[in-house]
C-alpha cells in the first residue's frame, strides 16, 4: 500500500464517491495515477472495472454524477462520462486481456502504466513507471505497442511537451524504427495529439526531439523546406530552428505576461484547447511561405509576401489534418498577419488612429498577433539586428498591446453603412470581382476612420477607381 496515493484517492471527491457507492473491483490507471505521484491536479480519471460490463457500470456512474454518457469505442468497450462542470471526465473500460497486468502491458509509456486498487490502495507497477516518474524519464512499455497503435509514437512527444521529461534511448530508437507508421491512425486522432503537444509548456523541446527521429517530417512535411533556408543577416538561426525558437518565445512571453493577457490566451474559443496551443502551432508554421518566395539579391535574402503565401499554404495543410474551419481561420490569420503589428508600430509617427486601425482590423486576435510578432522578433538576432533594434521593436509592440487593453472594452462594432445591393444600385453594376474589391476597400476605409457616415460611404464608392 502506498500511503501517498491512498491519501490522494481519499481526498479526491469523485473517486471517494465512486468507492463509497459501489462494491465493484475497481482500478484507477494511467494519467490520473501519474498526476497523483507528481502532485499535479487531475481532471481526467481512467477507471478499469474488473467484475462488471464496462458499459453497464459507466451508465450507473452517469446516473450517480448526472454526467453525460459518451461511447468512445463500443468495440473495445471504452466509455466517457462528462461531468456537469464540463471540466472533469471519467473514462470507464474493462481490462484488455482480462487481467490488470495484461492491460498495463498494452499501454504506451511506463509512466502511464501504473494502476491503483481503489479499494485498498495497492499499487501495481510492473514496468517501472514510478521509477521513471522519479527520474523524469519517458520510456515505452513494449516496443510492439507502437505497431499495435502507431499514434503512441506521437504521444511520446506530447508527454514530453507536457512534462519536460527526457527520452530513454530505447524509446528514441523505437520511434525511429516505426516513424513511417504514423499515417495509419485516423487523422482526427493525430490532429488531437498535435494540439495537445503544442499546448504543453515544453513544446519546443518536443519538436527538437521529434526532429531526431524523422517523425516530425512525417507529420509536418514542410519542415524539409524550412531546413533549406540558412541563417542570414537578420536571422542567427536557420529557418527551421527559428520556427522552433518562435514557439519557445511564445511560451516565455505567455509565462511573463500580465494576468489579462494570460487569461485571454487561456480562452477556449475554437476546439477544446486554449488559444495558446493554436498560437504556438501558428508560430511553428509562421514562415512556411518563405521557401517558395526565397530570392537572393546582391547577397540579401528576400522573402517577399511570404506571409500571404504561407497563410494560403497553411490552409491546405490544416485541412488535410482535419482541423475545423474556425481553427484554420485563426492559424492562417496569425500567419498572414505575423508581421503586421511591427509594421503598424514602425510608422514615422505613431498615433491613436494608427493603433485603432490595428485594433479594428485584428479585433479579438489583437493580443495573439502582438505576442507572435514579439516572439518572431526575439527569435531573429542576426548580425544586422542590434539589441537596440530588438528592444525598440518589443517596446513599441508593448505600447500597442497596452493601447488595445485600454480600449477593448469600449469598442463598438462598426456599423454597416452600405450593403452589396446598395453599392450595385449606386454604381449600376452587377455582382462581380469589382464589387468584392469595393466592399473590401470600404471596410478598410471604415477601419481606418476615413469613412464614418453613410454619406461618406456613398462618396467613397462613387469615387472608387
Amino acid at each position: 500500500m502506498n500511503s501517498k496515493i491512498t491519501e490522494k484517492i481519499k481526498s479526491d471527491d469523485i473517486l471517494a464517491k465512486i468507492v463509497n457507492s459501489f462494491n465493484n473491483k475497481l482500478y484507477i490507471v494511467g494519467g490520473a495515477v501519474r498526476d497523483f505521484f507528481m502532485d499535479i491536479e487531475t481532471t481526467d480519471r481512467d477507471i478499469i472495472v474488473m467484475d462488471e460490463d464496462a458499459r453497464e457500470f459507466a451508465l450507473k456512474l452517469s446516473e450517480l454524477f448526472d454526467a453525460v454518457f459518451v461511447p468512445l469505442d463500443e468495440e473495445n468497450k471504452i466509455y466517457r462520462l462528462v461531468l456537469p462542470d464540463k471540466i472533469n471526465y471519467i473514462d470507464v473500460t474493462n481490462p484488455v486481456g482480462g487481467t490488470i497486468e495484461k492491460d498495463l502491458m498494452r499501454r504506451d509509456l511506463t509512466i502511464n502504466s501504473i494502476a491503483v486498487d481503489l479499494r485498498n490502495g495497492e499499487v501495481i507497477d510492473i514496468s517501472g513507471g514510478i521509477t521513471d516518474i522519479r527520474n523524469k524519464c519517458l520510456n515505452y512499455v513494449n516496443e510492439h505497442n507502437f505497431v499495435d497503435d502507431p499514434l503512441r509514437l506521437l504521444r511520446v512527444y506530447r508527454f514530453q511537451s507536457l512534462l519536460g521529461f527526457e527520452l530513454a534511448p530505447e524509446t528514441i530508437n523505437a520511434v525511429c524504427k516505426y516513424a513511417n507508421l504514423i499515417h495509419i491512425p485516423a487523422v482526427e486522432r493525430v490532429n488531437y495529439e498535435i494540439i495537445k503537444l503544442f499546448g504543453g509548456k515544453f513544446a519546443d523541446k518536443a519538436l527538437e526531439n521529434m526532429n531526431k527521429t524523422w517523425l516530425l517530417e512525417e507529420i509536418f512535411p514542410f519542415v524539409k523546406e524550412l531546413k533549406q533556408v540558412p541563417p542570414n543577416s537578420h536571422h542567427h538561426l536557420d529557418l527551421f530552428h527559428h520556427s522552433i525558437e518562435t514557439v519557445k518565445q511564445i511560451q516565455i512571453l505567455y509565462d511573463n505576461a500580465s494576468d489579462e493577457v494570460r487569461e485571454h490566451l487561456q480562452r477556449v474559443d475554437f476546439g477544446g484547447l486554449p488559444r495558446l496551443a493554436y498560437l504556438k502551432l501558428a508560430g511553428f508554421m509562421h514562415d512556411m511561405g518563405k521557401f517558395s518566395t526565397w530570392t537572393i539579391e546582391e547577397g540579401k535574402h528576400r522573402f517577399i509576401k511570404h506571409d500571404d503565401v504561407g497563410s494560403k499554404l497553411s490552409v491546405k495543410f490544416l485541412k488535410n489534418l482535419h482541423f475545423s474551419n474556425k481553427q484554420i481561420d485563426y492559424i492562417s490569420s496569425m500567419i498572414k498577419y505575423h508581421i503586421y503589428p511591427s509594421h503598424v508600430m514602425s510608422s514615422a509617427q505613431i498615433t491613436e488612429k494608427i493603433m485603432m486601425r490595428y485594433v479594428r482590423k485584428m479585433d479579438l486576435n489583437s493580443i495573439d498577433a502582438i505576442i507572435l510578432a514579439q516572439a518572431d522578433r526575439l527569435s531573429a538576432r542576426g548580425p544586422e539586428i542590434t539589441d537596440e533594434i530588438v528592444e525598440r521593436n518589443i517596446s513599441s509592440l508593448n505600447m500597442l498591446l497596452k493601447f488595445y487593453l485600454e480600449v477593448k472594452d469600449s469598442l463598438q462594432p462598426l456599423p454597416k453603412l452600405l450593403d452589396g445591393n446598395e453599392v450595385m444600385e449606386i454604381l449600376g453594376i452587377q455582382p462581380s470581382p469589382r464589387l468584392g474589391k469595393i466592399m473590401e476597400a470600404l471596410h478598410e476605409a471604415q477601419i481606418s476612420g476615413d469613412v464614418l457616415t453613410r454619406e461618406h460611404a456613398v462618396d467613397f464608392v462613387k469615387n472608387f477607381i
